[in-house]
């Protein structure tokens, strides 16, 4: 995943596109960047922050930086944002999202007389600098960009700064966010993925970007360049995990529907609160799930466990795995007064791997728990993500799902088996949740069903993208 800022206004953006673009951090880990424009022509700098947080790798550099245009970004791969010099005159770009075709769009650019693109460390190609270069196949920025979302195999948010705007393009489907805020002296706008980003630097919510909707944004105003369309599939996910507690998208505040979400998992568990003794989130983001599951219940909220984030923040992590095993548990450091003798309920935003909390649970026996049941706030992640750089894994067998679905059915499963393992009321469902019981030691195992996921989000499931969950594009 990634993150996003952009600035117009009257007086000089720096310190605003500095600050905006600091708030996406929880969204990316490893390149980070900022550019403006003002009377000195384009400023651009762009650090790893893969071993530090983004404002020390550009804090001391801001003095450099100047004008009342910008744009900056937090990405988990690519460097952004790119300066290019194209046929509509200088301008810079950022992106969110993810391009599964990307060496079809490579061999268009080719055939259309682009022919080369710069490669990254990793020996493959920016799909910032190929977005750019499509949308400079046409015969202006809105045509361009409107072009690429017509040819992209995955979705694409854009934040594109020329000499004189803003242009903020959300993906064809909305999967992502883009929300526009006005400043409340009247000073100009901004746009960024997360709304709470703005909150603190004096802006007012103004609007949120429909699907493939294009606007310009000046310090005068915010011109709608192609209106949204109708057809919505915004990532679920973003409630569950990703999104901050503070940001709302389409109007549901990630907070509150957390809070949902774990009253929803304790109606389907009302057997269960007479058999534990708290309930406790795994933090950051399991927290708010517990403490509604813990209202709704009136069972005890605890924190067994407490995350130390002083030198390992999420946006503080290697590109290791090893190392990130290793710093994943280092981070939770246990309470043994608040776990012995105790039966605990625990409550994760999700099981991907399954590693981490099997051995947040072994941990949890080690300091003297008597029982640990688990209820991740989501159904079981059966799919890998087409659409977002939902994580690292490189196969869906990175999946713990998928690696016990393969040794259930003794081999891949076809289409249709596997659709049977999404359904909270099948066997084949019952038998992976057992089995994924067993391997990671839980006392008992249920995750949040999907109907129930839906629900406390509070959108109809038409708007929603759920494909991780169900495989339905």
């Amino acid at each position: 995943m990634s993150g996003f800022f952009g600035a117009a206004l009257k007086e000089d953006c720096v310190l605003d596109l500095f600050f905006g673009t600091d708030y996406h951090s929880h969204l990316g880990t490893r390149r980070a960047g900022l550019c403006t424009h003002g009377e000195n022509g384009f400023s651009r700098s762009i650090h790893d922050i893969t071993n530090s947080p983004f404002r020390t790798k550009f804090d001391g550099e801001l003095d450099q930086f100047s004008g009342n245009l910008g744009i900056g970004c937090i990405s988990d791969y690519e460097a952004q944002p790119l300066l290019v010099r194209s046929k509509f005159g200088s301008f810079a770009i950022t992106t969110v999202g993810r391009i599964n075709n990307l060496k079809e769009l490579e061999h268009l650019c080719f055939q259309n007389g682009m022919n080369y693109f710069y490669e990254m460390t990793t020996g493959e190609i920016n799909p910032t600098e190929v977005a750019a270069a499509i949308i400079c196949l046409k015969d202006s920025i809105v045509e361009g960009i409107e072009y690429l979302q017509s040819l992209i195999d995955g979705s694409l948010s854009i934040l594109l700064l020329t000499e004189h705007s803003v242009i903020a393009a959300r993906d064809k489907y909305g999967r992502t966010p883009i929300v526009v805020g006005e400043k409340m002296d009247g000073s100009g706008y901004c746009c960024a993925f997360e709304s709470h980003s703005f909150i603190n630097l004096g802006y007012k919510n103004y609007k949120e970007l429909g699907p493939s909707e294009i606007v310009e944004l000046t310090s005068d105003a915010v011109t709608v360049l192609k209106p949204a369309t109708e057809e919505m599939k915004i990532c679920s996910f973003l409630w569950v995990y990703y999104g901050y507690p503070t940001s709302t998208y389409e109007g549901v505040n990630v907070e509150l529907m957390r809070n949902n979400c774990g009253k929803l998992l304790a109606q389907r568990d009302n057997l269960l609160k007479d058999h534990v003794d708290c309930v406790a989130g795994v933090p950051d983001s399991g927290i708010a799930h517990a403490i509604g599951y813990a209202n709704e219940t009136h069972l005890p909220y605890a924190r067994p466990f407490i995350k130390y984030t002083p030198t390992w923040p999420r946006s503080f992590m290697p590109t290791s795995q090893k190392q990130r095993n290793r710093i994943a548990s280092m981070k939770l450091i246990p309470v043994h007064e608040m776990i012995e003798d105790r039966r605990l309920l625990l409550i994760d935003d999700s099981i991907v791997r399954g590693t981490q909390l099997g051995k947040t649970t072994k941990f949890l026996y080690d300091s003297g728990a008597k029982e640990v049941h688990v209820r991740p706030a989501c159904p079981p992640i059966v799919y890998g993500c087409k659409y977002l750089n939902f994580s690292r894994s490189s196969s869906e067998l990175d999946l713990i799902t998928r690696r016990v679905i393969q040794e259930l059915e003794g081999g891949e499963p076809s289409a249709e088996v596997l659709a049977e393992y999404t359904n909270p009321d099948s066997e084949r469902y019952a038998n992976m949740l057992e089995a994924i019981r067993q391997r990671s030691n839980f006392t008992s195992l249920r995750y949040h069903r999907l109907d129930d996921l839906v629900k406390s989000i509070g959108l109809p499931k038409c708007k929603l993208c759920t494909y991780c969950f169900d495989g339905i594009e």
